[in-house]
């Protein structure tokens, strides 16, 4: 009000940034601000709306413990010693250990403050060069398989809305920050298009018949498909709790949204699909994150195919031999 007192009397007003007169230069808190400032050159701002909001939660929180301390001192020459080291960092990385992802989430988004701090000339050095997760690594979110889709198919009827979330996650392979945008305006000439939110990467996803008829028993009168119980779109965390209730209910603890991404992926690499051809769904612009989806697929294959192969080119056993072997393959009960 006071700002707006003295524009009437012809003043500039003041800087509106609020963090301004309550962050110290040097400081950690100085530095944050700075990076999620819409109007700096950080790359903050062009990360995806759910990057976004995940980095500036885990930023906000290191802020909070870490907030009012310095990050480098300087001497009489002008020279610049960082304070908070590579030691320091990878302490606070420890006691991370909520969960591998948690871990991996914090380091990245800390690597991505202080690369951007290195080229403004903020700080002499990086404190992340050098700090290492120390939680073993894992495959991820778990895969769903067909054991656990035909539970939750069993579980959760068709027209109801978790039967078509599941079915949106299942026959598009997308991330939920998409899924819950999908709509009917979204599907012409048979395809679902799609802009992924995260990359920005354009398809057109041919629609399943399975997904195509459990659209058309549910009902919808939305933009979206999926909405909440008063009717509005989802938000993706509130999607996130809603959907691992309805997993709850299929006794399905340890299955995700995502994961059904994976599944997505895994099934289609068992109809002898390529990477290429699973990226086309999918949108993976690293083939390599595909290959881990697919390991296990791929090695399968690949091993019934060498030993077919095999089996062609070995000279057939002796009649002895052959009636051996057969009795270890017979299954008991049956011939």
């Amino acid at each position: 009000m006071r700002q707006y007192a003295a524009a009437l009397d012809g003043v500039k007003a003041q800087s509106t940034d609020i963090s301004a007169g309550r962050t110290v230069a040097g400081t950690v808190n100085a530095l944050v601000a700075a990076y999620v400032d819409p109007h700096s050159s950080s790359p903050f701002k062009a990360g995806a709306a759910e990057t976004q909001r995940t980095r500036r939660h885990i930023l906000e929180n290191f802020r909070q413990a870490h907030g009012d301390k310095p990050l480098f001192s300087t001497d009489n020459t002008g020279r610049r010693t960082m304070l908070l080291t590579r030691e320091h960092l990878q302490r606070i990385v420890n006691e991370k250990a909520a969960t591998p992802f948690a871990q991996r989430n914090f380091l990245n988004t800390l690597r991505a403050l202080f690369k951007w701090a290195i080229k403004e000339g903020r700080i002499p050095e990086d404190p992340t060069l050098g700090v290492t997760r120390e939680m073993a690594k894992t495959t991820g979110y778990k895969t769903w398989s067909e054991d656990h889709i035909a539970r939750f198919e069993d579980r959760h009827a068709i027209g109801s809305k978790a039967r078509l979330a599941f079915a949106l996650l299942l026959y598009t392979g997308q991330r939920r920050s998409d899924v819950i945008r999908m709509g009917p305006q979204h599907v012409r000439g048979g395809a679902l298009h799609v802009k992924q939110e995260k990359t920005g990467v354009e398809l057109a996803i041919p629609v399943h018949p399975d997904l195509a008829a459990l659209i058309a028993a549910t009902p919808s009168g939305h933009l979206t498909y999926l909405t909440t119980t008063i009717g509005s779109p989802f938000a993706a965390t509130t999607f996130t709790h809603w959907f691992r209730r309805e997993c709850n209910k299929a006794r399905l603890p340890h299955c995700s949204a995502h994961g059904l991404r994976k599944a997505a992926a895994r099934r289609l690499a068992e109809a002898g699909c390529t990477a290429h051809e699973i990226a086309a769904i999918t949108g993976h612009a690293s083939l390599a994150e595909l290959v881990r989806y697919t390991k296990a697929v791929d090695q399968r294959r690949l091993a019934e195919a060498a030993m077919a192969k095999a089996r062609t080119s070995a000279r057939k056993p002796t009649g002895r031999f052959a009636k051996k072997a057969g009795k270890v393959l017979q299954i008991k009960g049956q011939k």
